[in-house]
C-alpha cells in the first residue's frame, strides 16, 4: 500500500511531468493498493500467498515472500511535446510504503494482521542531456535506501488500501509547464 508519493521529472526551465494519485494528494485516501491488480488488494499469488488447509494435528512452517521491482520509464523530451530533444534534467522519487502479513480465514473473510512493515524510497537524479548516452545521468543522496522495518506493534490497515482501484489503475500522469495551466497527459484508468 502506498501511503505518499512524490515522482517529478524536471525538464529544465520548461516545467515537469509527475505522476500523481489524486486522492491521495487530496486527502481524499489514506492509502491506496499497490497490488498487482490481478489478486486485488493483494500484491500477487505466488511467492506472496500460500493456502493452509485445517485444521491442523502439528505445528508446520511456510515461506512467504514478496519482491518488489519497479521499471519505470522516463521520456528524455518533454511528454506534450512535438520534439524528440533530449530536455530531461531531473528525476526525483520518494514514495512509502506499508506492507501487512495477513492470515485470512476463508470461510468468514476474517483477517488477522500477523506483521506490519514499513519502508521508504527516495530517489534523486540529476541529469544533463547535453553530453552523451551512459554519461548524462548522476545519482544524488541518498545513495543507499534505508531497509525495510517491522513494526513492533502491528497498525491497522486502511479501509481505502481494500478496494479498488489500485494505484497503477489511479495514477495520473501530469504536465505542469512553468509558465501556463496544467495539463491531464495520461488519465487515470479507474477512479
Amino acid at each position: 500500500m502506498i501511503l505518499h508519493m512524490e515522482f517529478y521529472n524536471q525538464y529544465g526551465e520548461q516545467g515537469m511531468s509527475s505522476w500523481e494519485l489524486p486522492d491521495l494528494q487530496e486527502g481524499k485516501i489514506e492509502a491506496i493498493s499497490d497490488s498487482d491488480g490481478v489478486n486485488y488488494p493483494w500484491y500477487g499469488n505466488t511467492t506472496e500467498t500460500c493456502t493452509i488447509v485445517g485444521p491442523t494435528k502439528r505445528d508446520s512452517r511456510f515461506v512467504i515472500s514478496m519482491n518488489d521491482n519497479f521499471y519505470p520509464s522516463v521520456t528524455w523530451a518533454v511528454p506534450v511535446s512535438e520534439s524528440n530533444v533530449a530536455k530531461l534534467t531531473d528525476i526525483y522519487r520518494d514514495q512509502s510504503f506499508t506492507t501487512w502479513l495477513v492470515a485470512t480465514n476463508t470461510s468468514t473473510n476474517d483477517m488477522i494482521i500477523l506483521q506490519t512493515l514499513h519502508w521508504r524510497m527516495q530517489l534523486s537524479i540529476e541529469v544533463n542531456p547535453s553530453r552523451p548516452l551512459g554519461q548524462r545521468a548522476r545519482l544524488r543522496e541518498p545513495v543507499a535506501q534505508d531497509q525495510p522495518k517491522i513494526l513492533s506493534k502491528n497498525e491497522p490497515i486502511p479501509p481505502s488500501a481494500l478496494v479498488q482501484p489500485n494505484a497503477n489503475d489511479a495514477q495520473v500522469l501530469m504536465w505542469r509547464p512553468t509558465h501556463g495551466q496544467p495539463l491531464v497527459v495520461i488519465p487515470p484508468k479507474r477512479r
